[in-house]
């Protein structure tokens, strides 16, 4: 599994200006679909499969692990190539931000 970039979440929290350095407008279509499924599931769970039925493709997840969206939870024993992920928390402040703003 290759390494995870990991964001400095410290770094401005001084001055009281943290702030989510992840945007949901980097996003493609493809992630933001896979990402928005995590929002309606309890920890954040994202699914292995598309609504029909489809897997997600790994390019898909491992740019979202890669850009802070989501990290992996655990491991499948059953199926150890598949990639079990969630939501970070950066990405469902970022994702419900802009939820709320397409409603005004």
């Amino acid at each position: 599994m290759p390494d995870l970039k990991h964001v400095d979440v410290t770094a401005g929290a001084e001055k009281g200006t943290l702030k989510p350095t992840l945007k949901a407008g980097n996003l493609t279509a493809a992630q933001k679909r896979w990402l928005q499924k995590g929002l309606e599931q309890a920890g954040g769970k994202l699914p292995l499969f598309d609504d029909n039925g489809r897997e997600i493709p790994a390019r898909t997840i491992r740019a979202c692990i890669d850009a802070g969206w989501a990290e992996p939870w655990f491991s499948n024993p059953i199926k150890p190539d598949w990639l079990v992920c969630k939501l970070t928390p950066a990405a469902i402040e970022a994702l419900t931000a802009s939820q709320k703003a397409k409603e005004r």
